[in-house]
C-alpha cells in the first residue's frame, strides 16, 4: 500500500491509493451470483479478518453476505451485503474509501461517523450531533496521539483508517 500524502485542508475528500483491479469490478455482486470474483472477495475477506477461511465456492452465499456486512460496518460503507464499487474498492486496500477530510468546523453525516466510533473508542463522551467542534477536536487529537498517528486533529485518511480497525 502506498503513503499518501497529508492532504490539502481544502480538499473535500481522501482518496485511498490505487490498487489493481479485476476486469469485472464495476459489477456488483450479491448473494445467489456465481464466478470467480466471488472467491476473490472470499479472498479479500479473509486477508482483512472478516471470515477465518478463503476457502469456498464460487456461491455468494448467506454467510458471505453477512460477512460482506460486517467488512462495510468496519470501512464506514452502507451495510447492504453487496459488493458494489466502492465495496470491491474497500476490500482491495482493507480500507475505508471515500471518506471526506474533516476538521475542527465540519458539519455533515460523516462527522456523526466519526463520533459514534470515536464513542466506541472510549475518547468521546459528547453528543453526537454531527458537528466538528472542540469536544470532537479534542477526542480526534486523543484518538491520533494513542494510535501514533500525526496529531494535528485532522480526520484524513490515515485517520479512518486507524478508526477501522479492529471494528467488524
Amino acid at each position: 500500500m502506498q503513503v499518501l500524502r497529508t492532504p490539502d485542508p481544502q480538499s473535500t475528500q481522501v482518496t485511498a491509493p490505487s490498487a489493481p483491479h479485476l476486469s469485472r469490478q464495476t459489477e456488483t455482486w450479491c448473494r445467489g451470483q456465481v464466478g470467480p470474483e466471488v472467491l476473490q472477495i472470499r479472498l479479500w475477506l479473509a486477508q482483512w479478518g472478516i471470515i477465518h477461511e478463503s476457502l469456498g465456492h464460487e456461491r455468494f452465499d448467506l454467510a458471505l453476505e453477512q460477512a460482506v456486512k460486517r467488512f462495510q460496518h468496519r470501512v464506514f460503507l452502507r451495510e447492504d451485503g453487496i459488493v458494489g464499487p466502492l465495496t470491491w474498492q474497500a476490500l482491495q486496500i482493507g480500507a475505508p474509501v471515500n471518506m471526506p477530510l474533516l476538521m475542527q468546523g465540519s458539519c455533515c453525516p460523516a462527522v456523526v461517523t466519526l463520533q459514534r466510533r470515536l464513542q466506541i473508542t472510549q475518547d468521546y463522551g459528547g453528543m453526537v450531533d454531527g458537528e466538528f467542534g472542540p469536544i470532537t477536536d479534542r477526542a480526534v487529537r486523543d484518538f491520533q496521539r494513542r494510535q501514533g498517528l500525526a496529531v494535528d486533529g485532522f480526520v484524513t485518511f490515515r485517520t479512518w483508517c486507524a478508526l477501522s480497525k479492529g471494528v467488524a
